[in-house]
């Protein structure tokens, strides 16, 4: 009872959190080397993903301290998924001033909400229980290499094409590998399909090579969502 009480002002909190830090994207002046209009980066509007992601996670923690309270499979996710969202509140704050300890942040996000993805079930209650969280894990892996890719070029590691090529090559194989291992989450691979056709309209008329890789990881994800598990 206590999990789902806690998860639920987690989940209010998180998602309350655009109203007290206004986050249009990294402020391009706080890298050494200033990341104006990064490659890496996708076009604005997919950015609107978070909506939903904060509507489906209240509704997941609201649904679940209503009518599963007890319940062992959605408790056993409450932990982790509780602590990704307690990180998270503040993080928004953070990355107003901050990137590097922002990146540090999000990776935590990741980790402890693939934690939780990865103990849901899709045998019951699949659309409360399991495709918020699936919608989440999957925004913040792509997300988390979006950083990355800023943090190489921001800090002058390489330029920002080879950072961008290097960040969605890492997002690419890391989201095929979790997609592969969860074939009852199709919405994981969707949300960062979202994100990578979101890279490309960010780059169409630009890098080839970028708009080529994007591509390969989309059908690379798709291909993974037929297969047998």
């Amino acid at each position: 009872m206590i999990k789902a009480v806690i998860l639920l002002l987690a989940a209010c909190a998180f998602a309350a959190a655009p109203f007290f830090s206004p986050f249009d994207g990294f402020d391009p002046n706080l890298y050494p080397v200033p990341q104006d209009d990064p490659p890496v980066q996708p076009a604005g509007y997919a950015f609107a993903i978070w909506g939903p992601i904060y509507l489906g996670l209240i509704a997941h923690a609201g649904f679940g301290l209503w009518k599963r309270r007890n319940d062992p499979v959605w408790d056993g996710l409450r932990l982790p998924l509780t602590l990704s969202l307690v990180i998270g509140a503040p993080w928004l704050m953070v990355a107003n001033q901050n990137p590097p300890a922002a990146t540090a942040m999000i990776w935590a996000m990741l980790l402890s909400a693939l934690w939780a993805f990865f103990k849901t079930s899709n045998t019951q209650d699949r659309w409360l229980l399991q495709l918020p969280v699936a919608v989440y894990a999957g925004w913040l892996s792509a997300a988390s290499f979006v950083s990355i890719g800023l943090m190489l070029a921001g800090y002058g590691v390489v330029s920002e094409d080879i950072a961008a090529l290097i960040a969605l090559a890492l997002a690419v194989v890391f989201a095929f590998v979790v997609q592969d291992r969860t074939h009852r989450a199709p919405e994981y691979g969707a949300t960062v399909v979202w994100a990578l056709v979101a890279v490309m309209v960010a780059n169409w008329g630009g890098s080839t090579p970028i708009l080529a890789l994007a591509g390969v990881g989309i059908v690379a994800l798709v291909f993974s969502w037929g297969r047998q598990s």
